[in-house]
């Protein structure tokens, strides 16, 4: 029986998510999710990123174009151009999708509660990005009661457990551990315009650059990209 399956949205989190349940158990799935995303190429960056570990991976679908409200998901509303990151603001980023994370864990709960899978994880984290309402401590402590209030588990059944490991780390911190473990990130997706080549123009952009120059090391990213000749 799988203990962990893993959301995988591939990019640097999600995969580094993906080697430390590895690390954990052998057994470890993933699940992506299709919601509607503009940026269509982080879902194939997902699939081979699965495909290289030889894991088992679903993808979910989920329209939240038909919700809209966000950049990269709706077509009337185009993603923010910064030149740095000092350009990234506090309150809401204009980059959040309503409720995601939410959904995508209560979807995820009610895989793992068919497949008796009792631990989901993700690569959440708010030191880079803290203005993210559901990526926080306390949004997954909620989410894991209501899981646990809501399914089988409330009569006696497998609770579910949402596992953050990296919630409290820096981006760069977390690129470290996953070094540690062995990640390749050279297929990993982080740009919001959709290319698997990085617009350095976007938020997610600016901030994995940043990371990789506070980690000390080259991309793996860029350094494919440049050796296949695409750079």
């Amino acid at each position: 029986m799988e203990k962990y399956t893993v959301l995988l949205s591939g990019g640097i989190d999600s995969t580094t998510a993906l080697y430390w349940a590895l690390n954990r158990d052998k057994r470890t799935t993933a699940i992506t999710f299709d919601y509607g995303q503009k940026n269509r190429v982080e879902i194939q960056a997902a699939q081979r990123i699965a495909a290289m570990l030889e894991i088992p991976q679903t993808i979910l679908r989920v329209d939240l174009g038909q919700i809209g409200g966000s950049p990269l998901t709706d077509s009337s509303v185009s993603i923010p151009r910064m030149e740095s990151i000092t350009q990234v603001h506090e309150g809401l980023p204009e980059t959040y999708v309503p409720f995601r994370n939410g959904i995508f864990l209560a979807l995820a709960a009610a895989w793992a509660e068919t497949k008796e899978i009792p631990g989901i994880v993700c690569g959440f984290n708010v030191i880079d990005s803290p203005n993210y309402p559901d990526t926080r401590k306390v949004f997954v402590e909620a989410m894991e009661k209501a899981i646990n209030s809501g399914t089988g588990a409330a009569f006696g059944k497998k609770r579910i457990a949402i596992l953050a490991p990296f919630l409290n780390l820096s981006k760069s911190a977390i690129i470290k551990k996953g070094i540690a473990l062995g990640a390749d990130y050279s297929f990993s997706i982080s740009c919001y315009r959709g290319s698997e080549i990085p617009c350095l123009r976007c938020s997610s952009c600016l901030h994995r650059q940043k990371a990789w120059d506070e980690a000390g090391m080259k991309d793996p990213l860029i350094v494919r990209l440049e050796k296949e000749g695409k750079l």
